[in-house]
């Protein structure tokens, strides 16, 4: 049973991933192959434990990937994000960074470390967040209204207050509010 949660929650969090990816591209290209993933990963879950345990989790984990670095880059490709400086990339190590004055829109901080970063009143449209490290990271007054993979974990683990802006889908956490 527990080997099955696992791969459940895997998965769970791979279709959360994709939802969003499928409103974000606008490319028919690139709507295919996340609706072929969506559809893959609901036939498995669908399927008995047997089948659940059988699946190849860390395949469709590298197809979805592939998938959502492209949609990623299609949604990021308004931002000129060319114009970033070099230590603006996936994996990045920003621990306790101020970035308040970087320009961070379109940035690809896919993996970063923000832990204790500061972002304050920072506009973070069209940046990758995917597997980013949020941790203690200042947000207070941010507008991550279009913040790419942002997830309630990662809103829940940083510091912000009513004056943050976050997309629809995640809600503002209790200790925001104090």
């Amino acid at each position: 049973m527990f080997r099955t949660f696992a791969v459940v929650r895997q998965l769970h969090e791979m279709l959360w991933y994709l939802v969003e990816a499928a409103e974000r591209t606008t490319d028919s290209q690139l709507s295919e192959p996340v609706e072929q993933l969506r559809g893959s990963i609901l036939r498995i879950l669908d399927g008995g434990v047997p089948e659940i345990l059988a699946s190849d989790v860390e395949r469709v984990r590298a197809e979805v990937r592939r998938t959502l670095i492209e949609v990623s880059e299609e949604a990021r490709g308004g931002y000129a994000a060319a114009e970033h400086t070099s230590d603006l990339h996936p994996s990045a190590d920003l621990v306790g960074r101020d970035l308040r004055s970087v320009r961070l829109c379109g940035a690809d901080l896919r993996g970063a470390y923000l832990i204790a970063a500061d972002l304050r009143h920072g506009d973070l449209a069209g940046v990758d967040m995917l597997g980013a490290d949020l941790r203690d990271a200042r947000l207070q007054a941010a507008d991550l209204s279009e913040t790419l993979f942002l997830t309630q974990p990662q809103v829940d683990a940083a510091q912000g207050d009513a004056t943050t802006v976050l997309p629809p889908s995640l809600r503002r956490p209790q200790h925001w509010l104090a």
